[in-house]
């Protein structure tokens, strides 16, 4: 306890990391705000009483990812997803369409016109979704009197709304990422989602007995300590680099270098999960009550499409020609391997045989809640137990505590996690940029 309170205090003391925390949990605070400021003419009292038990529907997911802006029909009703669905939709043109390839090897400026694309495509994906927001949910929810909806006025203004919204979110997103500490993005989704957590957790210590909670707490705080060691997971290939000859010597330091080449085991994060429970959706709104989160032949089918989507989005992610070329062209080569294509084929091979364990722990963890709801825990809080909401949680914290981590060391202060290994803090010899 003394040594994290001097951690609290040494995070203080550095002034450029206190005023990007002041940021972050300021626009934090303006994003969940946002989340509680319903639509002109919508009744809140009337979806409140809707969505008392939906965790097992679709409505339940998306208000989950939201924060609760998607049941509140609130400002921030759309969240950041049409951001997210149009980041995804760009890196898989990324793979098909030679210009966006040409933008992807331009460096910063390429990547800013694709931010601006991205922020394009965004708006129209927003301009498709809010109409069918209002009138698939808001309307169906009987919550917005017959006269407001016969008004052209008032649908117009109901769009621009969640349009701008959306892109505000996106906005703090960006200015948390720029300003803040972490992935500005992420963190909204991840702050939507812990603030949902406290109901539910209360939920189920009303409902359940005493020794329940305790069991289920425990079980839950175990998969979230597997939950880290995988994504943390990466397997080291042995490196070596040629010997630098200047004058007729090796250069000094440079005697055969020995480093690493890091390919993780979940290289695809939580993209197989969501692009799986996007596809669900669609035979979700058509058979309400019988195809859920938490029946079998749901779960069935969301368990080979995690490990499809996984094999695929890893083969986005990883390029083992490029990574080949790279080290070739500096100078490194794999023992046992040839620089070139030999190398190229062996990384295949690896990350291959990678993916397969790492893609079936993806889908244990997405089914992990229907699992929790077999013995008994409450759907709200069954939800928390895996799928997309742990791993984002998962995620975005570890990757919070790295920039935190990072500022403390350069100001030569104690970690925050001292005497670990969190991923971000390169050991010596471990190679980038691959």
């Amino acid at each position: 306890m003394k040594k994290f309170i001097q951690n609290i205090k040494n995070i203080w003391k550095v002034e450029e990391l206190r005023k990007r925390l002041l940021v972050t949990l300021s626009l934090i605070l303006v994003y969940r705000v946002g989340c509680h400021i319903v639509l002109p003419g919508v009744d809140p009292a009337i979806l409140s009483a809707e969505s008392t038990d939906n965790a097992g529907t679709i409505e339940g997911l998306l208000g989950l990812l939201s924060g609760g802006g998607f049941t509140n029909a609130s400002f921030f009703a759309l969240g950041i997803m049409p951001y997210i669905s149009a980041s995804i939709i760009m890196q898989l043109l990324g793979m098909a369409v030679p210009a966006v390839q040409k933008m992807q090897n331009e460096g910063e400026s390429g990547r800013k016109k694709i931010t601006n694309y991205t922020r394009i495509l965004t708006i129209l994906i927003c301009l498709f979704q809010a109409p069918t927001y209002i009138g698939l949910y808001v309307q169906s929810k009987n919550a917005v009197a017959q006269e407001l909806l016969n008004s052209p006025f008032w649908w117009a203004q109901s769009v621009m709304v969640l349009v701008a919204g959306a892109m505000f979110a996106v906005w703090l997103g960006e200015r948390i990422t720029d300003k803040g500490v972490g992935n500005g993005i992420s963190l909204l989704i991840t702050v939507g989602i812990i603030a949902n957590l406290p109901e539910s957790f209360f939920t189920e210590v009303i409902t359940s007995p005493a020794l329940k909670v305790v069991l289920e707490v425990v079980c839950f705080m175990l998969i979230v300590l597997a939950t880290v060691l995988i994504v943390q997971g990466v397997r080291k290939v042995p490196m070596n680099y040629a010997k630098r000859v200047a004058s007729g010597r090796a250069e000094a330091g440079d005697q055969g270098a020995r480093s690493y080449l890091p390919i993780k085991v979940n290289a695809s994060g939580v993209m197989p999960i969501i692009f799986a429970q996007a596809i669900m959706a669609v035979p979700m709104m058509f058979f309400q009550g019988t195809f859920t989160p938490f029946t079998l032949s749901y779960n069935i089918v969301l368990f080979v499409l995690i490990i499809i989507f996984t094999y695929f989005y890893t083969a986005i992610m990883i390029n083992p020609k490029k990574m080949a070329d790279d080290m070739k062209r500096n100078g490194g080569f794999i023992p046992g391997y040839r620089p070139g294509e030999e190398t190229a084929n062996y990384i295949d091979q690896l990350v291959s045989k990678i993916t397969l364990p790492g893609s079936i722990f993806l889908a244990i963890i997405a089914i992990l809640p229907a699992i929790a709801g077999l013995f008994g825990v409450g759907q709200g809080f069954a939800l928390f137990f895996g799928g997309t909401s742990l791993l984002i949680m998962v995620g975005v914290v570890l990757d919070t505590l790295q920039q935190i981590e990072t500022y403390l060391l350069n100001r030569h202060y104690d970690g925050l996690m001292e005497g670990t290994k969190i991923r971000g803090r390169r050991t010596q010899g471990e190679v980038s940029g691959f």
